[in-house]
Formats: structure tokens, sequence, C-alpha cells
């Protein structure tokens, strides 16, 4: 568990630092913000697609070097 709560932290930090460099990681065109009085609501979902194609890419290519 401690292993997997490092590995989010990592990701979370590489994350935040995408978005400072320029990377428009998480205000991609699909992504949902709606602002109303008192509540804001946000879902990513163009990002978690991006991610999911890259990251399903990587492991792929990761299994087949493995072989």
């Amino acid at each position: 568990m401690i292993v997997a709560g490092v590995l989010i932290a990592v990701a979370g930090l590489v994350v935040m630092l995408l978005g400072r460099t320029g990377i428009p990681l998480g205000r991609l065109p699909g992504d949902f913000l709606y602002r109303g009085k008192r509540t804001t609501f946000y879902f990513p979902l163009a990002t978690s697609l991006l991610l999911s194609v890259l990251l399903s890419l990587a492991f792929y290519v990761i299994g087949r070097m493995r072989r």
C-alpha cells in the first residue's frame, strides 16, 4: 500500500508539473467545467481518455518487449 501511495503521489506531481509547462492537460476541449453560484463541477473526460490511450499504448509496448 505504501508503494501504491508513493506512485499516486508521483503521478500527481507529474501532472502538476505538466500543467506548468504549457501542456493543456486538464483543459482540453472535451473537459467539462460547470460553475454555479455556490458550486463548481469539473469532469476531465478528454484528459481521462487521452491518458487512458497513452497508458494502454505504453503497457502494450512494454508487454511486447518483455516477450
